[in-house]
């Protein structure tokens, strides 16, 4: 797998709460430069993003993030702006607590209700694999194939743990045909991009790419 095919799949990731203009600006900068599938940005840097680059760069954002427990017309509210200011991709984070109270239908009704604010643009469902069990995990994977989304994504990269095989393989087992994977969290090497790449997995989250495989032949 060439450096190019690898970038062609990453989210080219910038989330740090103390995150600076000048550190967004470098990030949509590598992003232009090396391919990558597009910059994942907190909400506050949308307009500003896309009013400088405009149609060079693909925006993804985050929505309920990094906890998920925020009510769902909030996570509405976000979707729809950032969605306005110029975002293609929105990571939702579902609400852990509801999954652990068992309220899986309500999970899954949370996740419609933002695919639709979503409409043609891509939503991600981040079910922070590391909080779930097997259970669990299979259950978001039945939420989120069934409310529509377009994708299903492993953690934050905030929580205990990041990306983990074994759960892209559960994954598989799991959501249906349409549904693509996105790992993140901790996948900072070359071998673990292209071993979540060869599992299956359409995208990866990370902010170690650039550094990573600019150096690579």
């Amino acid at each position: 797998m060439t450096k190019q095919e690898i970038f062609a799949h990453v989210d080219h990731t910038q989330l740090k709460a103390f995150a600076s203009w000048e550190d967004i600006v470098t990030l949509c900068e590598e992003a232009i430069r090396y391919q990558t599938a597009s910059v994942c940005v907190p909400p506050a840097y949308i307009k500003r993003i896309h009013d400088t680059y405009g149609e060079r760069i693909n925006i993804c954002t985050v929505v309920g993030f990094p906890l998920g427990y925020s009510v769902t017309q909030a996570k509405v509210a976000e979707t729809e702006e950032a969605i306005k200011d110029g975002a293609n991709e929105i990571d939702m984070v579902i609400n852990i607590s509801d999954v652990k109270n068992g309220l899986f239908q309500k999970v899954e009704d949370e996740i419609r209700v933002l695919k639709q604010a979503c409409g043609s643009h891509v939503l991600k469902v981040i079910i922070e694999t590391c909080y779930l069990t097997k259970e669990e995990k299979i259950a978001m994977c039945e939420a989120v194939t069934n409310a529509g989304a377009d994708y299903i994504k492993t953690s934050t990269g905030f929580g205990t743990k990041g990306a983990d095989l074994e759960d892209i393989r559960l994954f598989k087992e799991h959501i249906g045909e349409k549904v693509k994977i996105k790992a993140a969290g901790g996948i900072r090497t070359l071998q673990d991009m292209t071993a979540f790449l060869e599992e299956g997995c359409e995208r990866i989250g990370t902010s170690s790419a650039v550094g990573v495989l600019s150096g690579q032949d």
